[in-house]
């Protein structure tokens, strides 16, 4: 639960990803065309032709990774609390309806039609009791780390159908779109560097968490690289978080604007906005690789986001200028910014989301590492006491470019003080009973 790394992790992070941080740093401005692997490089060649279980075995070997996933597992394994900003869960931040509406029957039967076209051994594989800690053992990586669920790639086109079709009754239009997009971006990686046996539009698993009822909790997750989905329906609201949405690249043609197009844009126009005072409080680093980070600032997985796989506890204090600070219009942006992070969330249930993010306005902070006009990659963090979202732009995986570049992008989603997987709704469902 505390908010710094073990020793290692940063040492790592400080040799292998950001060689002469210390001097000035020209960070990747142009596409990722340019920053291609030839396909016979060793990064590419070496696992060539592997499933996902060889390449995660193949992964497994790797020292430094073996010491990050005990690291990781050591969180894992942590009793839930909640990201906090203090070490204190605050409580009363949640209320569920006094009469709250019963769970959308399309979505209910959506539930039961994957149930129902399973087997009785992936049936076994695919269900979890609401309160089974496995909630927590999703991840991001390209790699397998925890198996839970059913693999997408592993299961006939007619189940990913069933259980496509229930991730979309769960989810907004416009927030299923948004996903889609993300998986079949994983499939173009894994086109463009030609291990589509590693990476592809199925690299995910995917898992049921109690019994899909129109009164009682219930909820799914779907997890994999750059895609991950945590879904609760509790006492007439839905949770979508935590959520892990990211690409590498961030899109791939010319035809369709980048993955968070539009969230970058909103973003870049609150922080251009800001005065030269209100640069000096919102603004906490002049570039995402700034010499002046703190020891454990950068993580060699995470780099600059916080909220990331394993993250459930972390302390995280408020950074930047308080939202009491901005105008009008620079709060307006930021209910914006908001509210895009709140994209999968059905338009009903986004607009109450949004009352709770609204209820604590005065105590929201937003930070910036970086240029503001959009020049160079950037960092940014909305945080209040029910919300934690954040967007970070990476150095190169299976690109080559070794510094952070626009392209590849990681966006995180959270409710602090104990809502992640709808946990603070539960209990309140459960005393309600």
């Amino acid at each position: 639960m505390e908010n710094t790394d073990n020793d290692h992790i940063d040492e790592y992070f400080s040799t292998a990803r950001v060689t002469g941080r210390q001097g000035a740093i020209e960070l990747p401005a142009d596409g990722y065309l340019n920053y291609l692997y030839d396909l016979d490089d060793p990064v590419l060649a070496g696992s060539r032709g592997m499933n996902y279980q060889e390449f995660a075995e193949d992964r497994y070997s790797a020292p430094f990774l073996q010491e990050l996933l005990t690291y990781w597992d050591s969180l894992y394994r942590e009793p839930f609390v909640g990201i906090t900003s203090d070490g204190v869960v605050r409580e009363g931040l949640y209320d569920l309806p006094a009469d709250g509406a019963p769970t959308d029957p399309e979505l209910v039967a959506a539930a039961e039609h994957v149930l129902a076209v399973l087997s009785p051994e992936e049936r076994e594989q695919f269900t979890y009791q609401l309160d089974a800690p496995e909630w927590r053992a999703w991840s991001n990586p390209e790699f397998v780390i925890y198996r839970v669920g059913l693999r997408l790639e592993d299961l006939s086109d007619s189940t990913v159908d069933a259980i496509l079709q229930l991730v979309r009754a769960s989810l907004s239009p416009e927030g299923y779109e948004r996903v889609s997009e993300a998986m079949a971006l994983n499939g173009f990686l894994g086109e463009l560097v030609d291990l589509p046996s590693v990476m592809n539009d199925r690299s995910y698993w995917v898992s049921l968490f109690g019994t899909p009822s129109a009164t009682e909790p219930w909820g799914w997750q779907l997890f994999g690289h750059h895609v991950a989905l945590n879904f609760v329906t509790v006492g007439g609201r839905h949770v979508v978080a935590p959520v892990f949405i990211g690409a590498e690249p961030a899109l791939s043609d010319g035809e369709r604007p980048p993955l968070f197009d539009a969230r970058e844009q909103i973003a870049i126009e609150l922080a251009e906005s800001l005065t030269e005072q209100q640069r000096e409080r919102a603004v906490i680093f002049d570039s995402v690789l700034d010499p002046s980070m703190p020891e454990g600032r950068l993580h060699p997985a995470d780099e600059r986001h916080v909220a990331g796989a394993f993250r459930d506890n972390r302390v995280v204090p408020y950074e930047g200028i308080p939202a009491s600070e901005l105008n009008d219009t620079q709060r307006a942006l930021l209910r914006a910014l908001a509210e895009d992070f709140f994209l999968l969330l059905s338009a009903p249930q986004r607009e109450v989301t949004l009352s709770d993010f609204d209820a604590h306005i005065d105590e929201t902070w937003f930070s910036w590492y970086g240029a503001t006009d959009g020049s160079q990659p950037f960092y940014f963090r909305i945080q209040s006491p029910v919300i934690l979202a954040e967007l970070d732009h990476h150095a190169g995986v299976w690109l080559n470019n070794r510094l952070p570049a626009r392209f590849h992008v990681h966006t995180t989603l959270r409710l602090p003080n104990g809502n992640d997987y709808g946990r603070a709704y539960i209990a309140e469902a459960n005393t309600q009973k």
